[in-house]
């Protein structure tokens, strides 16, 4: 008996009720706030780094599914690739043999990461996190990771542990017994060591919320004080990795710095199969994998299986050949040295930061008393709002996907696909423009909506 199953006529189907669907099987308050804040949207298709709707509109996106489509959606060498390794029908997953594709894609995978000798593969962002705790831990024999304030690094549990804001962690205790420490105090850092029972320090190179980049020579310092007191630096690059601040990894753009474990995912998917790699020196693996009796201490269910490995070589292969390291570093100074040169213009505007395609915009308290008492109104009600109004008409009038870098943040956090150049700077400088013009006119639209966004924000209290 042969099974028919058309998922093109399920979509064309039942497509319509994509979000009543969500409502009523899955997490009921997203359909909620989309609605509430003007994002329930309906995309039909999508390509590099744009969107389009019913109506045949493209929609710029400068999010990159919060960094996950480095090289925008359906990028067609890594399409082919997922194309052909189902074509070949591999035995994989057999959990007693060693395909191919794990290793050449460790092998290729290391050669952009210098002083790093073994990989292991898992399927997120935070399982590789979780991986590099637990081999840190049984590396040193030390029960404590140190983690930076603001960071993220992860919602499940261990990764919990060391994320750095509370909004996350509130409801969730006990967690791991892990400490937080100020991103760039050395001062703090000696302090925990010195109580010899710290594993490691895992740090974002630059931090995703709010895009705070770690201040220069802190890594290398840190490096050196956690090596003194026989503990390990872990550069959590997930988000930051695969050429999205202008390097392979974030942490090279400081000399000198070599983590003992670096965390990737995200980008290495092609935005098609979840992936995420824990890299590491050789010494920790091989006292992790001590004995044929520990070869399954660490495993991952879907780890290595040869889609995501199959994407993440194409991935690699496409970085080096379209030179999108290269496109992103000069791509993020130019859009960033735009927005730069529009601080002085713009009371609302307080900084422009970042690095290569990771960049921050924020906002902070106006000096005229008119924008002044609205600014003080929207903070009253809820910090972070006014960053949202911000996003909504970039989104609604300019067709532009962005989002504010974290709850309570004026901050947006700019992300785009790594394969944007002029044009979509030209567009989205130009949209920006508009919408601050707006902001500083003194009434309209966004302060209408602002309105609305103080009545949510009371309303849930």
């Amino acid at each position: 008996m042969t099974t028919e199953f058309d998922l093109g006529h399920l979509l064309a189907a039942r497509g319509a009720e994509r979000y009543e669907l969500h409502t009523r099987h899955l997490n009921h308050q997203l359909p909620r706030m989309l609605r509430t804040i003007g994002f329930d949207k309906v995309y039909e298709r999508a390509e590099g780094a744009y969107f389009w709707d019913a109506d045949g509109d493209d929609y710029l996106d400068m999010l990159a599914g919060f960094g996950v489509m480095g090289l925008g959606r359906h990028h067609p060498v890594v399409r082919k690739a997922l194309h052909d390794v189902i074509d070949l029908g591999l035995a994989d997953l057999t959990r007693f043999d060693c395909q191919p594709l794990p290793g050449l894609l460790a092998e290729k995978l290391l050669a952009h990461s210098p002083h790093l000798d073994r990989v292991f593969f898992g399927s997120s962002g935070t399982e590789a996190v979780e991986g590099a705790l637990k081999f840190a831990r049984f590396a040193t024999g030390r029960p404590r990771v140190l983690y930076c304030d603001h960071a993220f690094h992860g919602l499940t549990t261990g990764s919990l542990s060391v994320n750095g804001e509370s909004g996350f962690r509130d409801g969730f205790a006990p967690l791991l017994p892990d400490t937080a420490v100020p991103l760039g105090d050395l001062d703090a850092l000696a302090r925990e060591l010195k109580k010899g029972d710290v594993a490691a320090l895992i740090v974002e190179p630059i931090q995703g919320k709010g895009v705070h980049e770690a201040p220069g020579g802190y890594l290398r310092a840190a490096q050196e004080l956690l090596h003194r007191h026989k503990a390990l630096l872990i550069a959590d690059e997930v988000q930051t990795g695969l050429g999205r601040t202008g390097d392979f990894y974030a942490y090279q753009h400081e000399e000198g710095v070599e983590p003992d474990l670096v965390c990737v995912a995200k980008a290495l998917s092609g935005g098609y199969v979840p992936v995420g790699a824990t890299l590491g020196k050789d010494w920790i693996f091989k006292k992790v994998y001590s004995s044929m009796d520990r070869v399954l201490v660490h495993s991952a269910s879907f780890g290595a299986n040869a889609q995501a490995m199959a994407a993440g070589l194409a991935v690699l292969s496409v970085m080096e050949n379209e030179q999108i390291v290269a496109n992103a570093r000069a791509t993020g100074d130019l859009l960033r040295s735009r927005l730069a040169a529009l601080t002085g213009g713009y009371e609302l505007l307080a900084d422009v930061r970042g690095r290569g395609l990771m960049i921050g915009i924020e906002f902070g308290r106006p000096d005229s008393l008119k924008l002044r008492s609205r600014w003080t109104m929207l903070q009253a009600a809820r910090k972070g709002l006014f960053a949202q109004m911000v996003v909504v008409p970039l989104l609604r009038r300019h067709r532009i996907l962005t989002q504010v870098s974290g709850d309570h943040l004026e901050v947006i956090k700019l992300i785009p696909p790594l394969i944007i150049g002029e044009r979509e700077v030209d567009r989205f400088v130009d949209a920006f423009t508009d919408v601050m013009d707006d902001a500083h006119s003194g009434g309209g639209l966004m302060w209408d909506f602002g309105k609305t966004l103080v009545k949510q924000a009371v309303a849930n209290r």
